[in-house]
Parts: structure tokens; sequence; C-alpha cells
């Protein structure tokens, strides 16, 4: 059902347009991505989806009493509530419902007969509709959200009025995803989280029951919670069925199906116009020039296809190669004076390794890489250089740029031997041009400073880069032209990234900083998740099986002890277990009704998939269910 659509939809400033003919249909379950270059106007077309914004032209209609909520990029929580308590505000109604359900059970023990008949039958269908509406779990899903956004209960009673910006804005999200709106429309929602947080807001989105419009730079997010996009261009609003990994393979296909045509009608347009220009004089000949010039005049010609955005053209090289062993760091403490954030921190680069180093905010992760290049001594430890080592170094403050120099005379001052046109060259290839490059850098975006400081890495043509957030600020396009220059860089790399997708692509190990010191997994970022959550799965495993042996030396009453201990363990277990199914049998079925209610082949190739993994999930846990139950008997014998 359709529940949101706008057609012809037109935005101008000040005679400007920023975009024209947009048209957009959103049904009631879908999951849209919506992306475009910066400053095409993702944020503004969401703005119009909204009513915060009026369209220049077009008709925008909207399902009757649907509910909207919207997180724009600025959205904070702004109340004198304490946390918890305006959380509660979400479920007035419902907890009204709760007061009239204790008051009813009170006037149930003072009522004759048929007035109690009455107040049971209402009491009856009032606690169904209590309950429907999620009366017994309200307190649990506050609490499941309060601490998914890393609000835990020592946090509750704080007033909102103290938190800082970052919190207020997660704050707004908890809020609207308990409200349960009909639509929600988020934009760059996962600004301000950490990845755990963010992998936490995939798995709730994933099934959300509603829909939903998502503008945000996270590729990997985007892949994970979306199966729609659509591309905002000045002129269009193309629709994809997919992830944004499957809008890049069909845009990049569509395009080239597009240049194909071009290049095919310019041929039959050159040809045809051959054949006028060398016939139309003769007269023998000159009818069936004619008959081709209507032919050309006919034509509906095609605009040759542009990718409608100039991209950055990176490159990072080294100029002399360095030795097998580039780093290494052994048992190192990293922190500022005695306060230690992680320990021992071991280190093993060698030559062309990609190593993303993961952990969670605050554990020292940029401490580590400003600790490597001497800017922060080490509290313990050693780090050694090898042989031939250049290294060079990508700060996320971008606090190596002097705010004072023009673009030019940022990369002039820093190579000075270098020809004009050589650094002037360089700078067009990081999109600085014509007169950008006069620009002093304080006036410059975040973007721009973040292309301005990897083309000054770039020009200093190291072996051994150390990069700290480098795709902050960049846009989408950035980060991938980025990502390719970094795949193709012929030195050794070590960075810190929050961007899973980026990490995905570029890295070859992943380094896991923790209080106890470093892990290394050999591979990409789903690797690194696949190998923590088999890890996981065999620490839980090996718990189940460690049961309590008894030695003939114990006591009876030591042995009965351990036995009832095991007892209310297997007890435990089975009710999580039933929980747990519970919850899967409950998803199965909202797979299966979707599948009913949908004729779109990719839509169902999809549940299909996702039912085929809860299935497996589903057998998986009445295997040990079963098996847990057949202990707990064991023990009743």
């Amino acid at each position: 059902m359709i529940i949101l659509q706008g057609n012809k939809l037109e935005r101008s400033f000040a005679g400007d347009i920023l975009f024209h003919n947009i048209n957009i249909q959103v049904d009631e379950r879908d999951r849209i991505a919506l992306v475009g270059r910066n400053g095409a106007g993702k944020s503004t077309l969401l703005k119009l989806l909204v009513g915060e914004e009026t369209p220049n032209d077009g008709q925008l209609s909207i399902k009757k009493d649907l509910s909207l909520s919207y997180l724009a990029q600025d959205s904070q929580l702004d109340s004198q509530n304490q946390i918890y308590e305006e959380m509660l505000l979400v479920f007035h109604d419902l907890r009204q419902t709760e007061k009239t359900l204790r008051q009813m059970e009170e006037q149930m023990g003072n009522s004759s007969k048929d007035a109690l008949e009455k107040l049971m039958h209402d009491y009856d269908q009032l606690s169904e509709r209590f309950k429907r509406d999620g009366g017994f779990t309200y307190e649990s899903d506050i609490r499941s959200i309060l601490n998914g956004f890393k609000f835990d209960e020592s946090m509750w009673q704080m007033p909102i009025a103290s938190l800082s910006g970052g919190q207020k804005t997660r704050l707004a999200l908890a809020k609207m995803l308990l409200e349960k709106p009909n639509l929600l429309i988020l934009d760059e929602p996962t600004n301000h989280l950490d990845i755990e947080t963010i992998a936490w807001l995939e798995n709730y989105l994933v099934n959300y029951p509603g829909a939903l419009i998502i503008v945000s730079h996270d590729r990997y997010f985007l892949d994970k919670v979306t199966t729609i996009t659509l591309d905002l261009t000045p002129n269009s609003l193309d629709r994809y069925i997919g992830n944004y990994s499957r809008f890049v393979e069909q845009k990049a296909q569509k395009l080239a199906t597009q240049e194909k045509l071009f290049e095919k009608q310019a041929k039959e347009i050159a040809s045809l116009e051959e054949f006028v220009k060398r016939n139309i004089a003769r007269a023998s000949t000159t009818k069936r020039a004619q008959s081709r010039r209507k032919q050309l005049e006919k034509i509906e010609r095609l605009d040759k296809p542009t990718s409608q955005t100039k991209s950055a053209n990176m490159t990072f090289h080294s100029d002399k190669p360095s030795g097998n062993v580039v780093l290494s760091v052994l048992d190192a403490a990293i922190g500022y004076h005695d306060n230690i954030l992680a320990e021992p921190i071991n280190l093993d680069i060698r030559k062309y390794d990609a190593i993303a180093v993961v952990g969670p905010n605050g554990i020292g992760k940029s401490t580590l890489i400003k600790s490597i290049i001497g800017d922060i001594p080490l509290i313990k430890g050693d780090v050694r250089f090898g042989a031939n080592v250049e290294s060079g170094y990508y700060d996320q403050t971008q606090s190596r740029l002097t705010p004072t120099n023009t673009v030019l005379d940022e990369l002039w001052n820093t190579f000075p031997t270098t020809p004009e046109v050589a650094i002037r060259n360089r700078l067009g290839a990081f999109l600085f041009s014509g007169d950008d490059v006069k620009k002093t850098v304080s006036v410059l975006s975040g973007g721009e400073r973040a292309r301005l400081l990897l083309a000054k890495l770039s020009m200093e043509n190291n072996n051994f880069l150390l990069l700290d957030e480098p795709t902050n600020h960049l846009d989408i396009d950035s980060k991938e032209v980025l990502e390719n220059a970094l795949i193709d860089y012929d030195g050794t790399l070590i960075f810190v990234s929050h961007d899973r997708y980026f990490i995905n692509r570029v890295a070859t190990k992943i380094i896991e900083i923790s209080e106890t010191g470093s892990t290394l997994y050999l591979g990409d970022y789903d690797y690194y998740l696949e190998k923590k959550m088999a890890l996981i799965e065999q620490a839980s495993l090996d718990e189940k099986r460690n049961v309590v042996t008894t030695q003939a030396e114990k006591s009876d009453y030591q042995s009965q002890k351990e036995n009832q201990k095991e007892l209310r363990k297997l007890r435990r277990r089975l009710a999580e277990l039933e929980e747990i199914l519970e919850v899967t049998d409950a998803l199965i079925a909202t797979i299966e009704r979707e599948m009913t209610e949908t004729n779109d082949t990719e839509t169902l190739i999809s549940l299909q998939e996702k039912l085929d993994q809860k299935s497996k999930k589903q057998g998986d846990l009445m295997t040990e269910w079963e098996e847990v139950a057949e202990k707990l008997e064991g023990f009743d014998d």
C-alpha cells in the first residue's frame, strides 16, 4: 500500500533550480536509501517530504493518519525531563490503560454478579488491547533501546539538559524508535554512533515494522538495512532495486548501456549525414537523400551519458621500497601519563600489509597511531621501524594544515622546488581547480580540507602511510576514489577508521585493541566479524560443556551442591531457549506473511534467504532445547 507519493516535485532557491521533475513513491514496508552527490539536495528533499519546506512545483500526497518521524542531521532532544522519564512519555496512553486495568481489578471484589459479569467482559477486552499494544513489554523495550544507544541504567535519572549534543541526538533517535511511526525518515542517523551501536541499530532497523527512508554516507549500514536505492540527480530520482552495493553495480551497467546506445546512434547519424551530403545534389539520388534527411529530422537524439560529477583522481606512490619488516611494536602500553588505555600492544607489520585498527571508542586507536609516529610517548614498550621506512601521517584533526595559507601555498610551501604547474595538476587531481586554489585553508569545508591534506600526503611519496580516520568529511564518491588509490598503493598501510565498508575494501588484516591488549585477525572486516562470532560461540559452547565432574574425594554435600548449580543453569538455559524460539517463530511468521504479500521476484528471493537463515537458526535452537530438556529429565530421574 502506498503511504507517500510525490509527483514532479521541484525546489529552487533564488531562481536556481536544485532539482525538478522528481517522482517518489513509498510503500508501507519499503527500506529506501536516498543517495546522490554532495549538494544534490538529499536533505532538502527529505524536508519536502516531512513538510518542513514547500516545493516550488509538484504535488505531494500522504496517506491519511500516517504517523511519521524525521531525524535531521542536527536533531536534538530538548527536554527538562530525566532520560527514563522522557522515554515513558511515549507510552502515556498505554500507562493510563494500565491504571484503568488496576482500578477495574479493585472493583471486581466489590461488584454484584451482573455488574461483575460486565466488568469482566470489559476487562478482558481492555486487557487484550493492552497486551496487543505492548503493555507487557514497553518497559523492556525502553531498557533495550536505551542500552542499545549506550545509555545504561546508571544514566537513566540524568536530566536531558545536562547531556552533550551528540547524546541528545542519540536520545532523539531512541525516542523515535520507541514511537514506532509508520514512516521513519533518517538523515545521517549513524553520526555520533560508534561501530558497536551502529551494528545494533542495523539489526533493529532490519526488523522495523514500518517504512524507512535513510540518507547516510555509511555504505555498510545502507547495505545491511536498505533494499531500494533512490539516486537523486538534478532532473530525476532514479529507482534501483537492491542495497547500495547492488545499486553501484546496476548504475555502472546502466551507464555502460547508455554509452553504447549513444555511440551506436552517433554512428547512425554520422552515416545518414554523410549519405545526405554525398547524394543530395545528384538528380538520380536526391530522392533517397531527402528521405534520409527526413529520417534524420525524426531521430530523437540521445544526450551523452555522464556520471554528473567530476571525481577526484587520487594516487599514492612510494619513491623507494622499504625492507620486509616495516614496524614492530613490542609489549606496548598506550595512554596518557599513568592512565593506561590498553596493554600489551604487539604489532609485526610487514611490507605491503594494509592493517585496520578497530576497537571501542576511547580505547586508544588514535593514540596508538600517534605513539607510533612519536607525538605521544608510550607508557611502556618499544617501537622499531624497519630498514628504509619513510612514513607519512594523516591527522584526523587536520591540525597540520596552516589556516592562513592558500590552497596553492599549502602545497607549494612544503614542496618549493616543484614547478607550479605540477602543484596545480596535483591539486586538480584532488578537485581543486581554477579559483579554488586561491581560497585560504580557513574557509575550506571539512571535506575540502581532507582532500587537501590527502593531496599533500600524496606528494611525499612515502612507503608507509599511517592514516587516522581519513574518510571523515569525505562524500561517498571521494571515499570510493580514496579506496581505489589505497588498494593500488605500492607501500604499507595502517589506518584507523569507523567506516566498515572502507575497512572491508582496503584492509588485509585487522588489529583489535582492547583493555587487555591487541588481537590480530588475518582478513577483512567481514572475516573479523565472523571470527569474533565464532570465538564467542566457542566460548559459550565451552561454558555449556564445562559440566562439573565429581571427584571421589568430594563429599556428598559438595556433589549435591554442584548438581543443584548445574540444574539451575540448565533450567535458566531452557527458559532462555524458549524465549529465543518464541522470537524466532514470530520473525519466521512475519517473513512468511511478507512473502505472501509481494509479487516482486527480487524481494521474494531476499525474503527466502532470510527465511532459510531463520529456519536454520530455529532448527539449531530446537536441537539444543531437546538436549537441555533431556539433561533435565536425567536430573529428575
